[in-house]
């Protein structure tokens, strides 16, 4: 199968672009400004095409022959607050995806969202709802997932809690009572691989969650225990929460932001449970926490240290 991939280079894509060349498709990934480094990480093999993305003229010529286009842009904070990054990036996209698959006769359109799309008062869930609204109005033949917070190694969730503990001893937390049911990497890879494969997933919405819900600071507290830290959690009321994220939407790279803080207004849990429907078998957090965090730091006691130096 001939697939064209947007946001390949990311977490997921890479996960899903191995999994998908090792059963022998032929892949196009399409990027803005694919890094060297990045490159080197995707499969043998695979095609990478340097591009504008909202560029009608380059999606098109680039669907052209495929069998399938997986869109897996996304991006959780923007420039300023005002929504329009997440618009471009979630919505305006989605529609130029749309057309182009059109234009370029692909029916097939595999679309990544996210759980609560639609829902809730952050821009960032409101853009999402608005994609998936594009892709059920067109006359494609396509698949939404809508995935919790995504684990797995290297993932932007227990890895980067993981350094900030490694570096605070106390962690103010903003919405630390906000749940979540966090979804394996491979399981989240495995769904996609499977839609590609039936057609009775077209024109369905998979809701992509894993069987334990922890709170926030629930999931904090267990990765510091992961790393043997003995951190301070401090739960922040709202009116905190909310200058916190204010402080940093002015701080680079946006490690929080008010986006976030509205995202977190809304538990991340599902209804619907999308692995059951798909058959697969979801994986615990319990399962993978050791291997994407590694074993405790545990400090070896002083005297037994003196001890070894003076042998």
């Amino acid at each position: 199968m001939k697939i064209t991939v947007l946001g390949g280079t990311g977490f997921v894509g890479r996960a899903l672009l191995a999994r998908l060349a090792a059963e022998g498709h032929a892949l196009t990934v399409l990027s803005r400004n694919p890094h060297a480094h990045l490159v080197r990480l995707l499969p043998p093999g695979t095609r990478v095409a340097t591009g504008d993305v909202h560029d009608p003229a380059f999606l098109r010529a680039h669907f052209a022959g495929a069998d399938a286009v997986i869109n897996l842009v996304g991006i959780l904070n923007e420039t300023g607050d005002n929504g329009r990054g997440f618009h471009r990036a979630h919505v305006a996209l989605t529609k130029l995806v749309i057309a182009a698959c059109e234009l370029a006769g692909v029916r097939r359109l595999l679309q990544m969202s996210s759980l609560n799309a639609g829902r809730g008062a952050s821009h960032y869930l409101k853009s999402r709802g608005e994609a998936e609204s594009a892709v059920r109005a067109s006359a494609l033949d396509w698949t939404i997932f809508q995935p919790s917070v995504i684990f797995g190694p290297g993932d932007g969730f227990f890895c980067r809690f993981a350094a900030l503990l490694a570096i605070a001893p106390v962690m103010p937390l903003a919405r630390a009572g906000t749940r979540f049911a966090p979804v394996f990497l491979g399981d989240v890879v495995e769904a996609f691989r499977r839609a590609l494969h039936d057609p009775r997933t077209i024109g369905q919405t998979y809701e992509l969650y894993g069987p334990d819900v922890h709170t926030l600071g629930e999931l904090v507290a267990m990765t510091a225990r992961q790393r043997g830290l003995k951190r301070l959690m401090v739960p922040l009321p709202d009116v905190l929460g909310r200058l916190q994220g204010l402080v940093f939407d002015l701080v680079p790279g946006k490690p929080f932001s008010s986006d976030n803080f509205r995202s977190l207004l809304t538990d991340s849990v599902g209804a619907v449970d999308g692995l059951h429907r798909l058959g697969i078998v979801p994986t615990r957090i319990g399962q993978q926490l050791p291997a994407i965090l590694g074993s405790p730091d545990v400090k070896q006691p002083r005297y037994d240290r003196y001890r070894r130096a003076a042998r």
